[in-house]
């Protein structure tokens, strides 16, 4: 489980194919400090599982079913992705509950700039548009946000200066796509409610 509250902007280092998928190797410094083998990382909103790690970096393997519902095979040398480390007891909860179980991507289709921050507007997939509600959750290449516009064919979302300065979200640009996860609680509701 994660917060959305992104640890540090990573670089993907290397990224080479492999049978079952792809593998990634990703430069970062904060992650580290208590990243071992095994632990699971939360990168561009993904949850990943970490099977080797240096003083530079860790690598990952990315499943095919993980690149097909993700922007992650996309991601070349020198891409910034957002990481994020698993939460433990002792973690603030800041943001919201975070799995890291990507629902599917969308793309940016507006950005305006609002103070010293930014509003952006992002299609709306079918296939999520129910979970999304106006001041409800929504997780963004792993960053946690909340809604603050709704249409039938979007949904907009502010960020805060710092929040720009800090993901990648500051820097993406209209067309490029991103990863989404809505709020798990949602679909538990409904799922509960079909059953009644």
């Amino acid at each position: 489980m994660f917060t959305g509250i992104v640890d540090e902007l990573g670089t993907v280092r290397h990224v080479s194919h492999t049978r079952s998928g792809s593998r990634l190797e990703i430069a970062c410094a904060r992650v580290l400090e208590r990243l071992s083998v095994d632990d699971s990382v939360n990168v561009a909103g993904a949850c990943l599982t970490v099977i080797d790690r240096d003083d530079r970096g860790f690598a990952s393997d990315v499943v095919a079913e993980t690149i097909a519902c993700t922007t992650l095979g996309t991601l070349l040398r020198g891409s910034r992705v957002n990481l994020e480390r698993a939460a433990t007891p002792q973690t603030a909860l800041g943001g919201h509950f975070v799995q890291g179980h990507v629902d599917g991507t969308t793309k940016l289709v507006a950005r305006r700039a609002e103070g010293d921050g930014a509003r952006l507007r992002f299609a709306l997939p079918k296939t999520t548009a129910r979970y999304v509600v106006m001041k409800g959750f929504i997780t963004i290449d792993g960053v946690s946000l909340i809604v603050t516009g709704l249409g039938k064919t979007y949904f907009e979302v502010a960020l805060s200066p710092h929040t720009a300065e800090h993901t990648t979200l500051g820097a993406v640009g209209v067309g490029e796509p991103v990863n989404i996860e809505v709020d798990v609680v949602a679909k538990y509701v409904e799922r509960l409610l079909r059953k009644s």
